[in-house]
C-alpha cells in the first residue's frame, strides 16, 4: 500500500475515534475508490502515490461539479456539504499553482518546446499538462495556452 493510501487509512481511524462523521464518510469514500482502482487493474497490485493522487483529484472534481449543480438548483446546503468534503480531500493533494506560477510555467514550456501558433495547440497542451501534473484545472490551462498561442 502506498504511503498516501496508508495515510488515508490512518486518518480514517482517527476520524472514527473523534466521531467526525463528515470526515469519516469522506475518507471511506476515497479509500473505496482507491481499492476499486486497485482491483480494477489487470493484477491486484498496490497503487503508487501518484495513482492515488489521481484518484483523489477525480474525487475532488466530482465534488466541485456536484456543488455547482446543487447551487444551480438552489440547494445551497448540499452544495456546502460537497465543498466541505472537497476541502477534506484537498488536504491530501499537493498545493495548486496560482495564476502567476501557471502563467510562468506555460510561458516556459511554450518557449522550450518552440510552440508558436494555434496549430501547435495539441502538442503544446500535452507538454504543458505533463508539467502541471494535476496542480491546475485543465480548462484553465487550455484557455491560457490557447490565448498564448493565438498571439
Amino acid at each position: 500500500m502506498s504511503s498516501l493510501a496508508e495515510r488515508l487509512q490512518t486518518d480514517l481511524t482517527a476520524a472514527m475515534k473523534a466521531r467526525d462523521s463528515r470526515r469519516t464518510a469522506t475518507l471511506r469514500s476515497a479509500i473505496a475508490a482507491v481499492k476499486e482502482a486497485r482491483v480494477a487493474g489487470s493484477e491486484a497490485k498496490d497503487l503508487s502515490d501518484d495513482e492515488v493522487e489521481a484518484i483523489l483529484r477525480a474525487q475532488v472534481k466530482r465534488r466541485d461539479e456536484a456543488a455547482e449543480a446543487f447551487r444551480d438548483g438552489g440547494r445551497d446546503e448540499q452544495a456546502d456539504s460537497e465543498l466541505a468534503e472537497r476541502a477534506i480531500l484537498a488536504e491530501y493533494l499537493p498545493a495548486g499553482l496560482d495564476d502567476a506560477e501557471l502563467e510562468a510555467l506555460v510561458d516556459r514550456v511554450l518557449a522550450d518546446g518552440g510552440f508558436t501558433g494555434p496549430s501547435d495547440m495539441g502538442p503544446a497542451m500535452k507538454t504543458v499538462m505533463a508539467e502541471v501534473a494535476g496542480r491546475a484545472d485543465g480548462k484553465v490551462v487550455s484557455g491560457l495556452v490557447k490565448s498564448k498561442l493565438a498571439g
